[in-house]
């Protein structure tokens, strides 16, 4: 080949060299584009149900950008009823890519603004379980249906006096995948039974006075009989109520040992990330 000719032939290689140098980057920079998922945005929105004859309201909260079925997971509120707080907590499970229903047990979305306001409520509940069972159950078919929700996929968690529900709910045998129990008593109205099929967390303070180590050392002992898939966590210097922001000054309003822990809230919040991960 002459010298003219392989010069030639090599400007012609280095010139398609080069052209796809720079195609790449473009092709590279569109499958990025592609690859990126859409900003979360959520939505909450009021949902009514029923059970027997009461209504329930409650609110729904899910990532309007998400695509496809998403694990459901019902919030069921402290003693003083569905709040803002119960609210709150749905959203940040829905900014997770979970939908999430905060229940209503108490009926026609009613509410506490005193202690024994809210012991009444909550008793009417806890000492006539089958009432709860039958909101309960409302709350969860409720969720299923909506068209987000992976019906197959369950979980419930709760605070408070909806610790106590949703630990009762998984020894009663719902079909749940996983429940997890914030501040909350474990001397329950259902102990835990063979039913249990749920994986259970229960975070708790250290210092909560109405927690007491008698009803942990019963519960702990039921689940390890059972040979259950359980985690109890108890938070040193952690009172009642130690994931809620309002406890400060509801404790001093009403003299009772509530506080707010930021450190115990973030490790009972990253806790139950890794128990629904591990669920889901």
């Amino acid at each position: 080949m002459s010298y003219l000719k392989r010069s030639s032939a090599i400007l012609f290689l280095l010139t398609i060299f080069f052209t796809s140098c720079k195609e790449q980057p473009k092709n590279e920079s569109e499958g990025d584009m592609n690859a990126q998922t859409k900003e979360v945005s959520v939505i909450g929105e009021d949902l009514t149900y029923r059970a027997d004859t009461t209504q329930l309201k409650g609110y729904i909260a899910f990532d309007e950008n998400a695509t496809g079925k998403a694990p459901g997971i019902l919030v069921v509120h402290e003693w003083w009823g569905h709040n803002e707080y119960a609210r709150e907590r749905a959203e940040m499970l829905a900014e997770l890519g979970y939908v999430a229903l905060a229940v209503d047990m108490y009926g026609n979305g009613k509410t506490a603004d005193h202690p024994e306001k809210a012991q009444e409520f909550s008793g009417m509940v806890m000492q006539n379980i089958d009432v709860g069972r039958q909101r309960f159950e409302a709350a969860m078919e409720a969720l299923k249906q909506h068209p987000r929700v992976n019906g197959e996929k369950i979980a419930a968690i709760g605070y408070c006096f909806g610790g106590s529900v949703v630990l009762t709910m998984a020894n009663a045998g719902y079909d749940l995948d996983a429940v997890a129990a914030f501040h909350s008593g474990v001397q329950l109205p259902i102990m835990p039974t063979d039913s249990l099929t749920a994986k259970v967390l229960i975070c708790n303070g250290a210092e909560d006075p109405f927690v007491t180590p008698e009803s942990v050392a019963a519960y702990t002992r039921a689940m390890d009989s059972l040979g259950a898939d359980y985690k109890y966590v108890a938070y040193e210097n952690a009172q009642h109520s130690f994931t809620s922001k309002a406890a400060d000054s509801l404790g001093k309003k009403f003299e009772l040992p509530l506080s707010y822990n930021a450190e115990a809230d973030e490790k009972s919040r990253s806790e139950l990330k890794e128990l629904l991960n591990r669920s889901f």
